[in-house]
């Protein structure tokens, strides 16, 4: 638990620098940062220049591996779910679909982050979109009240994943679906990348293995997954990631010795909560 415990912190310390930036997490001397850069890191992992035009620019910081939204089906009227929501770049394409009379719930751990969102929120005029302090392991959600969950390369950051799904199981309604974009290994990360304290920000750093991930999600309870997309995650989509950084200095990556895409993949996946149980 202690380890657990300082792993969080070091991530809500990371991203709450992060949320405060004006645009991404590189440092200003970096080639990667910009808003134009983000938005071509955006339109590569799936997001339409029609949806980016939608939402308000500062809520793109650049972090996501897919977009979860464009794929959750969503329907006027349902309460939307959204596991670590960060600045809310999802929640506000989620709030156009569901309109006024449906419900985005944004949960982030990190403070910064929440207010950020809070605040770009009130400024666009989002009425139908709240977010909330709290971790993806303990959902500050009641129990089955929630039609659909998104989220977007968030839970490979948990240390207690098995927690993370057994959450979103108990607040969906019976029936109700996840839609999940996440980064997972198909093989082992190098001990000196795992080891890394700089590499706890990034996503890559709590990524686990393929089978070990999807092995969680049926253990919580949950039916009928089915594995939309997978595919590789290359370093340049990664730039504004701190574990991806870390491998590039230490392993050399840029050589063609170490390719990222030989460890990681996105996996973009769903399933349902079944209707018979509670």
């Amino acid at each position: 638990m202690e380890n657990k415990n300082k792993i969080k912190k070091i991530i809500r310390l990371g991203y709450g620098r992060i949320a405060q930036e004006s645009s991404s997490c590189c440092p200003s001397s970096s080639p990667y940062c910009g808003s134009e850069v983000v938005r071509e890191i955006s339109r590569k992992i799936g997001y339409q220049e029609e949806e980016l035009r939608k939402i308000p620019e500062e809520a793109n910081l650049g972090l996501g591996c897919g977009n979860p939204v464009a794929l959750a089906s969503l329907k006027e009227g349902e309460i939307v779910l959204d596991l670590g929501s960060g600045t809310g770049i999802d929640c506000f394409l989620a709030a156009q679909k569901v309109g006024p009379k449906g419900k985005v719930i944004g949960v982030d751990m990190t403070p910064e982050m929440v207010i950020k969102a809070r605040k770009i929120a009130e400024k666009e005029g989002y009425r139908n979109v709240d977010f909330r302090l709290g971790e993806i392991e303990n959902l500050p959600v009641a129990d089955n009240s929630i039609d659909v969950i998104i989220s977007n390369c968030v839970i490979n950051l948990s240390p207690d994943k098995k927690r993370v799904f057994e959450e979103a199981y108990r607040v969906l309604k019976p029936g109700g679906r996840f839609v999940i974009a996440d980064l997972v290994l198909l093989r082992p990360l190098p001990d000196l990348i795992k080891n890394s304290v700089e590499a706890y920000v990034g996503c890559l750093s709590g990524a686990i293995l393929k089978n070990e991930y999807i092995d969680l999600i049926k253990k919580a309870g949950f039916v009928d997954l089915s594995i939309i997309k997978e595919s590789p995650f290359p370093l340049d989509l990664m730039a504004n990631d701190l574990t991806a950084k870390v491998i590039k200095d230490k392993l050399e990556i840029s050589s063609g010795r170490i390719k990222l895409e030989d460890f990681v993949v996105s996996l973009q996946i769903s399933g349902f909560k079944p209707i018979n149980k509670s």
